[in-house]
């Protein structure tokens, strides 16, 4: 059995795995609200103690653990991004009795559980060649903006962890120029890509159009951002066309979501494709194929024709994250210790 978590910033989605013919199998799978918990430890052992009718899990047959974490792991070390948790693969294993332990990006993760997913849990928005082979490139617009890189090595993707999220964001007209200057006053300084490109960066965006441009807030529109999650409000109200303000905020984040997936594809020549992970895109399918994503993607002058010919996918499956967390702890769990789960589980014909 395999332990795989997904960190965020604002959530911890754990589940256990098993699997059959070759393919990871979901057993159980829980949320936690990360701001109730002082410790990555502490949700885990909720989440392996007993709940009612249920036992606890035998933690003996969980051969491996790896959690996807936001921000970058050194020496399996790190200090989270978006929570004020400081986590250490060795102090884990320990403290939960599990032999083998990993923490990677949370990037990483999502790359790693690209392969294990079934054909209908992505959707491509920009048709190309879809035979062709090479590098990949992954931007995921959640809490934060996340990149990764997919490298492929004749055989496989490999994928590399990036804090490219946070690279300077670029203006491209007057109204991002605009923006940008907005932000450099409302944040006191240096603007990147995660402040315009994420749930922090819609809100963003439709404050300055709400204070800078004057676009209209109907009082409705206001009590409903009091009260309700303001991304999904801006988001829904955008797609149903109800709010000229929520159209214009997403029409940005649009453009600017697609300028920066073009500038991954550049930087690692994605010949294999773009991904777009992370829980903004799925939800909002509508906007991304208004035009204004897929015309930034290509809008890259004299390189525009290479971009035509790089696809564009969404991946529709929010517990991409945890197949690949499973995915990598099987792998490496293999390694250490000769025994391959995956391999196991097919038997001979």
């Amino acid at each position: 059995m395999i332990l795989a978590g997904d960190v965020g910033g604002t959530k911890v989605h754990l589940a256990l795995y098993n699997f059959e013919a070759g393919r990871l199998r979901q057993t159980r799978d829980h949320k936690f609200p990360a701001h109730e918990f002082s410790s990555l430890d502490d949700v885990v052992k909720k989440f392996l103690a007993s709940d009612g009718d249920r036992p606890a899990e035998n933690k003996d047959e969980i051969v491996a653990a790896c959690f996807g974490c936001p921000g970058p792991v050194r020496d399996g070390h790190l200090k989270l991004t978006n929570l004020p948790w400081t986590l250490d693969a060795r102090d884990l294993e320990a403290s939960l009795g599990i032999k083998h332990i990993f923490l990677i990006n949370d990037l990483e993760a999502n790359g790693y559980g690209i392969p294990e997913l079934a054909p209908e849990s992505i959707f491509t928005l920009h048709e190309a060649d879809v035979a062709a082979v090479g590098h990949r490139g992954l931007v995921s617009a959640g809490t934060g903006l996340g990149e990764a890189l997919l490298i492929w090595d004749g055989k496989t993707h490999r994928p590399i962890p990036s804090e490219g999220g946070h690279c300077d964001f670029a203006a491209r007209n007057d109204r991002e120029i605009a923006l940008l200057n907005y932000l450099r006053q409302t944040l006191k300084g240096r603007v990147s890509f995660e402040r315009v490109v994420s749930g922090l960066g819609i809100k963003n965006i439709y404050a300055y159009l709400r204070d800078v441009e004057k676009l209209d807030e109907p009082q409705w529109l206001k009590t409903r951002l009091a009260h309700e999650d303001p991304n999904a409000v801006i988001g829904s109200c955008a797609e149903d066309g109800s709010s000229s303000i929520c159209f214009e905020t997403m029409k940005i984040f649009a453009g600017a979501y697609g300028a920066e997936a073009g500038n991954v594809a550049l930087k690692v020549l994605a010949m294999g494709g773009i991904y777009l992970g992370g829980g903004i895109a799925p939800k909002t399918l509508k906007t991304l194929q208004n035009g204004a994503f897929v015309q930034a993607f290509l809008d890259k002058g004299r390189l525009s024709p290479l971009l035509q010919s790089i696809p564009v996918r969404v991946i529709l499956d929010e517990t991409c994250a945890l197949l690949g967390a499973a995915a990598y702890a099987e792998l490496q769990a293999a390694e250490l210790s000769g025994h391959s789960e995956r391999a196991a589980s097919v038997q001979p014909s």
